[in-house]
């Protein structure tokens, strides 16, 4: 009998679809009305990051950390998230990454749960535009999740709400944060690009990950 993992657990940006460019967009925009001019290189830092924290790295990276009180970060914050979900209209079903409709459709017919980790609290209006709601058990709430990663709190959740153990577990990211929550909760790591450090298996894109990928590398760890 071929033992097969008790859930496999995505992240959602740069993993099911890539809308890193359109955050980078809104908050570029946000930036500039605050002086602050940051470029995408300086984005990719903020990959995994919940949006709080990422207002906050961006107000050092420009030198005006402590310049704005707690309700303006919210302001901003929330100014950065109504120009993302503007721009989330653009998504359609053809903006899922290469092979992850085929990877779920497989997942599905082998029976193994799909969870999703994103901190995004828009993942369930991204999920809806790619048309990919039903192929996901359980979705994480971002709006419960007290810290970010690389802290493991929202892959623990996911884990959680499918009722399965970390242990047993694949866990799928494309951030070093991401990389690093899931290796701290005990699960399998596979990292999606480069410049990626400690992930079980590491693939360019998303191209390459598939069933058989996945399971070659339980049956080794296992």
């Amino acid at each position: 009998m071929i033992l097969k993992p008790q859930a496999i657990i995505f992240d959602l940006d740069g993993v099911i679809t890539d809308t890193a460019h359109l955050h980078f967009l809104a908050w570029r925009q946000v930036a500039n009305e605050v002086g602050i001019a940051i470029d995408e290189t300086f984005n990719d830092s903020l990959k995994g990051i919940s949006r709080g924290e990422s207002l906050q790295r961006i107000l050092q990276y420009g030198g005006k950390a402590g310049e704005f009180t707690p309700e303006v970060c919210a302001q901003l914050a929330e100014r950065k998230n109504r120009l993302y979900v503007h721009s989330l209209r653009q998504l359609t079903v053809n903006s899922v990454l290469p092979g992850i409709r085929e990877l779920l459709m497989t997942l599905r017919e082998e029976r193994i749960p799909v969870g999703l980790a994103s901190v995004s609290l828009n993942a369930p209006t991204i999920l809806q535009s790619l048309d990919l709601s039903a192929c996901f058990d359980f979705c994480a709430d971002a709006a419960l999740i007290t810290h970010s990663k690389p802290d493991p709190e929202i892959f623990l959740a996911a884990c959680a709400g499918l009722g399965v153990e970390p242990q047993q577990c694949i866990g799928i990211e494309d951030a070093q944060a991401g990389i690093d929550a899931i290796n701290a909760c005990g699960m399998l790591s596979v990292g999606i690009g480069t410049g990626l450090n400690g992930a079980s298996l590491q693939f360019p894109s998303t191209e390459f990950l598939t069933w058989p990928c996945l399971s070659a590398l339980w049956q080794h760890d296992k």
